[in-house]
């Protein structure tokens, strides 16, 4: 491995807060009153606006209206309605030490991404940072990882690894033949992350360089 990847939200960072309550504002603007926080924590990892049409039925231009509501809010209070994950910085700082390219693949939007990095004091640690657009161009995770290879071009791409938490992080791994590790302390399911093909699971962040080193990604 040359380059380790991060997913952001439930793999860096416990967004669980800011989402939820962006997206109870962004469903109250339409009538929708959600009370309990738990059951739209089905929007943290895919894309905000695919969440909205399968959930709640939304007509695609309703969809992207509700993402422009839920940025009202998100951008200003729930961007840092959030937490690190215990480990985060000592992970990245021994990556780095062993002298791996550290790079970000996100759904958030990148300019979220950097902000959130920033807060934490960690942007300096990562070499890019690469997310979602706001006009939708660059949306999925498998639009993000290409694009970290349109950026990344002398890496191959069996040389990467992304670190995530959620099938559409494996799935999205799967089709660009990016090789995917599964944190167990985020969002998704591990069971189903693992017969997807992640190639490893991590229950502690400081444990991280150890299992990529110790990898066989080519089986």
């Amino acid at each position: 491995m040359k380059a380790i990847l991060f997913d952001m939200d439930g793999t860096l960072i416990d967004s669980s807060e800011g989402i939820t309550k962006s997206v109870q504002y962004a469903l109250k603007h339409f009538g929708i009153e959600i009370s309990e926080l738990d059951c739209l924590k089905s929007f943290i990892g895919p894309p905000l606006a695919d969440s909205f049409v399968r959930y709640y039925d939304f007509p695609v231009e309703q969809a992207r209206e509700a993402v422009d509501v839920y940025r009202e809010r998100y951008n200003v209070t729930g961007i840092f309605e959030c937490s690190l994950y215990p480990g985060v910085r000592e992970c990245i700082e021994e990556l780095k030490r062993k002298g791996y390219l550290i790079g970000m693949a996100s759904s958030k939007p990148e300019i979220s991404c950097r902000r959130i990095l920033e807060h934490f004091d960690i942007l300096s640690l990562f070499d890019d940072v690469v997310g979602a657009t706001m006009d939708g161009r660059i949306d999925t995770k498998e639009e993000v990882l290409h694009e970290v290879m349109r950026r990344w071009k002398d890496i191959p791409r069996e040389e990467m690894c992304l670190i995530g938490d959620t099938m559409f992080d494996v799935e999205g791994a799967n089709l660009v033949g990016v090789p995917c590790v599964a944190v167990s302390f985020g969002f998704g399911n591990v069971d189903e992350m693992v017969a997807a093909g992640a190639k490893a699971v991590c229950d502690d962040m400081r444990k991280l360089p150890d299992i990529v080193n110790a990898l066989d990604f080519n089986v």
